[in-house]
């Protein structure tokens, strides 16, 4: 067991190089930015090989609400993993921490592949859930370890971009080779993803400045420690930042959000298909333009936020949240016309990158102490994906007890499913003007 720790534990830092050469310096960080992020990329295509699954997993007899538990389990799995491994990646080689965790998710992917019980599929993919959440941490770890503050935030918002392009090869990729040659290559294709996404992680990849013979990026870039705290001050803040009531209004936005937000991911596909009637590759394209949309508009509502809303962005979140949710009944609300659903996915694509970014985590870090981020982070994350979990389970749910079948064709009927998920949207965006309202309160107090 010792070894097991000793392994996976941070690199140790090798002999000073000398005086630093900048050039070599960016050349090693730029290399293993871009290969942390282009596997996070198939960190996501792992993750999401089961939503373009469904409707044929749909054929062969697994009913919406056995789909609903299978993808539930992912959810609730991540969740605690977020927390559990965020931490652990706090102390790992984020090198080997990372790739197990790919290299996990794609064989996942290869049982996923192999069975039709869904005991077995919720098994596997609920242990998929936990490998994702072996993703997240190693890559924030990274950031730190190699940007500095001032460059930080930049980097963090071209590698956010990742999860969009993820879902845009998922939607565009997969669901090719699902419809091409069966469900199950769709599977063996994304392990494929996922394995290559390990080899680049081992090949380019490097954990930290010191584990390459530099100093650490503070020293660097000039950018003193902040001095230690104790342990009861630390305690303090996190207590206090969990006494702070626009934490946990954000929280339950947050978790409405993913409802809709894992709604078009994992059910968007399947509806376009029962409720409008177009094939696979038509639905998947429609519903992979709400990915692309979300890389403009994460970077976008970022680079606005901090211009005109940088005390308070839960303002902007708010407004965004309601645009998000227009967005949304446009295609659950009306008839088909490919023209328009594909401009409810840009509206809806633009706008949940941005509410990813900004009640996924942003804003939390805002009103919380600087002590207390990953407290805060932690209670939001949990939220969010807490709600996923259970807006997948009752999608489900409502699904099969809405459906009839007539002359032996299952019937689908999603109005009582279109209200859940337009619900979902609009507490989400009023939880998030209540949060800038107390936040708003408490600047003015401390004034």
């Amino acid at each position: 067991m010792s070894g097991i720790f000793a392994y996976f534990k941070a690199a140790p830092a090798t002999p000073s190089h000398g005086p630093l050469n900048e050039k070599k310096f960016r050349r090693l960080r730029g290399r293993t930015f871009l290969a942390m992020t282009a596997a996070y990329v198939m960190f996501y295509v792992c993750r999401l090989s089961f939503t373009v699954a469904k409707s044929a997993l749909v054929d062969i007899g697994i009913t919406p609400s056995e789909l609903g538990m299978i993808g539930s389990a992912l959810f609730f799995c991540y969740a605690i993993g977020k927390l559990v491994n965020g931490f652990l990646a706090d102390h790992a080689n984020v090198v080997r921490f990372m790739s197990l965790g790919l290299l996990l998710s794609a064989g996942m992917n290869v049982m996923m592949g192999m069975t039709t019980n869904a005991l077995l599929l919720t098994l596997f993919w609920g242990i998929n859930g936990w490998a994702q959440s072996m993703g997240v941490g190693p890559c924030a770890v990274s950031l730190a370890r190699w940007y500095g503050s001032k460059e930080r935030g930049t980097f963090y918002g071209i590698w956010s971009t990742a999860h969009n392009i993820g879902e845009a090869i998922t939607y565009m990729v997969i669901a090719v080779v699902i419809a091409a040659f069966g469900w199950h290559f769709g599977y063996f294709t994304t392990a494929i993803l996922g394995v290559v996404g390990v080899v680049l992680i081992l090949l380019f990849m490097c954990d930290s400045p010191q584990s390459a013979g530099y100093p650490p990026i503070g020293v660097i870039r000039n950018e003193p420690e902040p001095l230690s705290e104790d342990k009861g001050s630390v305690l303090k803040n996190q207590l206090w930042s969990l006494r702070n009531p626009a934490l946990w209004t954000l929280a339950l936005a947050s978790a409405f959000m993913y409802i809709d937000r894992y709604a078009v991911n994992s059910w968007g596909i399947f509806f376009l298909q029962q409720a409008k009637h177009y094939t696979t590759l038509e639905a998947s394209g429609i519903i992979g333009v709400n990915a692309i949309a979300g890389i403009a508009g994460t970077i976008i509502a970022g680079i606005l936020s901090d211009r005109i809303f940088p005390r308070n962005r839960s303002i902007m979140a708010g407004v965004i949240g309601l645009l998000n949710t227009a967005g949304f009944a446009l295609m659950v609300w009306l008839p088909r016309n490919y023209y328009t659903d594909v401009l409810s996915m840009v509206i809806f694509g633009a706008t949940i990158g941005a509410l990813t970014c900004f009640l996924g985590g942003l804003i939390a870090v805002d009103i919380s102490s600087k002590k207390a981020a990953g407290a805060a982070l932690g209670t939001i994350g949990i939220a969010s994906y807490a709600g996923a979990g259970l807006g997948e389970y009752i999608t489900g749910v409502i699904i099969d007890r809405t459906s009839v079948i007539e002359a032996g064709k299952t019937l689908y009927n999603f109005d009582t499913l279109s209200l859940f998920w337009i619900a979902a949207g609009l507490f989400s965006a009023t939880l998030t003007l209540i949060t800038a309202g107390i936040v708003y309160y408490r600047q003015t107090i401390k004034r």
